[in-house]
């Protein structure tokens, strides 16, 4: 049976119009959001140590999201055997970015945070596109009226510094940060590897915080299942991706790259597993610095993760 749904409208090619992400409606008045999932992008980047870059970072995803802008027909998952974002049922909304003010990382934050906020207060899930990882720390303050989550951080490094020469707000200081509040109840920090961001006192304050710490060789021990099985529950998830979680075969585009990293299916079925273990009810993908590579592959899965995170996030919560 022919579906002659395809050829209805305008064909809307990857490389046509102007660059939403996934090409979904644009928002720009943030009292008027009505969706179940909100794109906010925060391209801020003054808290990096080293290569900056990542406030490129939103733009690049958006215009790779365009690639799975899948139109009439949804994305079918043939191993799966689901549909995941049909267009009928699917509503998700990019209401474009937080204001930045250069140099200005507390205003700039306070930007991103008043984001957040409004994405909650219209009821939908935020899904924050950076910037450096400091974005994280207005993400976490914007749900201090919500009820308690917790984090689950997939990363190459820890992000637990307390305070380096008077910074607490940098890209190295988000999981301090988050630990520190009283509605999150833990963190999973899933990847940590090599040369680290925090120093051997850190890893100490973190596990006495309520962290559970697992390298990438110790979550390929204990299996997708076995990594799963470390996390809560039944509870309110937090999602804080860093892209180079990825190994740099396949994610070079980023400031702090460390070998060592996941492939993308590893990701994916940890992903996969957190949405039908809870409810994810706010992410971030951070540090995707397009410049250093050419090639767009690292934008390409950032955005790649975020539509197939989105769409299982969207369908277990229907299928709850």
């Amino acid at each position: 049976m022919t579906d002659n749904s395809y050829d209805s409208g305008r064909l809307n090619l990857p490389f046509v119009g102007i660059c939403t992400f996934g090409k979904y409606p644009y928002v720009a008045d943030w009292d008027s959001i009505d969706a179940d999932i909100a794109v906010l992008g925060a391209p801020y980047d003054f808290g990096c140590q080293f290569r900056s870059g990542a406030r490129m970072g939103p733009r690049a995803i958006r215009e790779a999201s365009t690639l799975f802008s899948f139109g009439h027909s949804g994305a079918y998952d043939h191993e799966d055997d689901v549909t995941y974002l049909p267009a009928e049922t699917t509503r998700i909304v990019d209401i474009g970015d937080a204001d930045i003010i250069h140099t200005d990382t507390e205003n700039s934050h306070s930007n991103i945070e008043h984001g957040v906020r409004k994405i909650l207060a219209a009821g939908a899930i935020p899904v924050v596109m950076g910037g450096d990882h400091s974005i994280n720390i207005p993400c976490i303050n914007a749900f201090d009226d919500q009820q308690p989550i917790h984090v689950v951080q997939i990363d190459a490094h820890l992000d637990f510094v307390d305070e380096r020469h008077g910074v607490r707000n940098g890209h190295g200081n988000p999981m301090r940060r988050a630990a520190e509040k009283s509605y999150v109840t833990g963190l999973s920090q899933i990847g940590i590897r090599n040369v680290s961001s925090t120093a051997r006192d850190g890893y100490v304050d973190a596990r006495s915080m309520g962290s559970d710490i697992q390298s990438v060789r110790q979550v390929r021990k204990l299996g997708i299942e076995g990594m799963l099985a470390r996390i809560p529950e039944g509870v309110r998830y937090y999602v804080t991706i860093d892209i180079d979680a990825f190994d740099p075969s396949i994610a070079p585009g980023t400031g702090t790259p460390s070998h060592g990293g996941f492939d993308y299916y590893e990701v994916l079925e940890l992903l996969d597993g957190l949405t039908k273990r809870g409810s994810v009810v706010g992410v971030d993908l951070v540090e995707v610095a397009p410049d250093y590579d050419h090639s767009g592959s690292t934008s390409t899965l950032a955005a790649q993760v975020l539509m197939n995170l989105v769409g299982r996030i969207l369908h277990n919560k229907d299928s709850a």
